[in-house]
C-alpha cells in the first residue's frame, strides 16, 4: 500500500523534530500529503469560578496558545519548505478537556498517524495520554517516536512483535506498507521460557507472504512472559538487529485489564526507544 496521507500530531515546539524526522522521509518517498495538526487548548471555566476569571486572565491564556501554535507552524514550515510533496498545518480548537478528540477526528482520514511520546514535562493537561486514546479510537496505525529521537529513515529494518491475535496480523500487514523494496523484516514470537518453537504455521505463512512482496523475512523466538518481559524483549532485539521500527498490535486487553494489569502496549509506550507502530 502507498501511503498518500501522513497526519503528524505536533503537541509542542521541543517534540517536533523528532515527529518531522520520522514523517517527511516517509512523504517524500510515498509523494504524500503530510500534514501538521496542533490543536488549542480549551478553556474550561467552571460556574464556581466564572466570576473569579478575568479578561485579562483569557487574553493571557489565548496569548499563551497563540505564541505555542506559531512556533509549531514555524517550524513544520521551516522543514517541510523546499519538499516536492504537499504540507498542511492544521490548527484545531479543542472542545473538550482532552486534545485527543480533535487528533481521532482527522486520523481517521489519515493513512498513517506519527506522534511522539508523552512527556509530562511539556504537555499540557489536556495533551496526557492523547497517544493511548488515538491507538484505541481511531482506527488507523500509529507510530509513536521517542522524544529526541534522531534515528534511520524507517522502513530498511523492521521487527514485528508477532503473537496470535488480530491485532498483530494488522501491524504486520501494516508494516509493510513502511518497507522499502527489499527491506529487512525479522517477525518475533516472545514466549514463555521452554515454550514450543514448533507450533508456527501462522507465523511460517506470515513470513512467506511478506517474502512475496520482496522483503527478506526472518523468524526468532526468545523467551519472555509478562507485558514488561515481552516488551523488553521486542526493545532488545530491536536493538540487536537494528531496527529503525517496532510494529506490534495494540491493547489487545480491555481498558480495565490495561488499567489493574498493565499490558505490552503501556510498556512500550513508557519506555521504546526506537519509533514503535501501534496497530488496533
Amino acid at each position: 500500500m502507498t501511503l498518500k496521507t501522513i497526519l503528524t500530531c505536533l503537541t509542542t515546539e521541543q517534540h517536533t523534530p523528532a515527529i518531522l524526522g520520522a514523517a517527511i522521509p516517509l512523504a517524500r518517498r510515498h509523494g504524500a500529503h503530510l500534514i501538521g495538526l496542533h490543536t488549542l487548548e480549551a478553556l474550561e471555566i467552571y460556574p464556581g469560578i466564572a466570576m473569579h476569571v478575568t479578561d485579562e486572565m483569557f487574553k493571557a491564556f489565548n496569548a499563551e496558545q497563540k505564541h505555542a501554535a506559531e512556533g509549531i507552524k514555524a517550524a513544520f514550515e521551516t522543514r517541510t519548505r523546499g519538499e516536492d510533496f504537499v504540507s498542511e498545518y492544521r490548527l484545531l480548537q479543542a472542545q473538550s478537556n482532552s486534545a485527543s478528540e480533535r487528533m481521532i477526528e482527522s486520523a481517521r482520514a489519515a493513512d498513517l498517524v506519527i506522534m511522539a511520546h508523552e512527556d509530562r514535562e511539556v504537555d499540557r493537561y489536556d495533551q496526557r495520554r492523547v497517544q493511548s486514546a488515538v491507538i484505541r479510537h481511531s482506527g488507523r496505525p500509529v507510530i509513536v517516536v521517542p522524544n529526541g529521537y534522531e534515528g534511520p529513515e524507517i522502513g530498511n529494518r523492521i521487527l514485528v512483535g508477532w503473537s496470535d491475535t488480530r491485532e498483530a496480523a494488522r501491524a504486520a500487514h501494516d508494516a509493510l506498507a513502511l518497507a522499502r523494496p527489499g527491506a529487512e523484516i525479522t517477525l518475533l514470537r516472545v514466549q514463555p521460557h521452554g515454550g514450543d518453537a514448533l507450533r508456527d504455521a501462522d507465523l511460517l505463512d506470515l513470513s512467506a507472504a511478506l517474502a512475496r512482496h520482496g522483503a527478506s523475512v526472518d523468524v526468532r523466538h526468545v523467551d519472555g512472559s509478562g507485558a514488561d518481559g515481552i516488551a523488553q524483549a521486542l526493545l532488545q532485539t530491536g536493538f540487536e538487529m537494528g531496527a529503525d521500527l517496532i510494529a506490534t498490535g495494540a491493547f489487545g486487553h480491555s481498558s480495565a485489564y490495561d488499567f489493574v494489569v498493565g499490558a505490552t502496549t503501556s510498556a512500550l509506550l513508557k519506555s521504546a526507544n526506537l519509533p514503535v507502530l501501534f496497530s488496533k
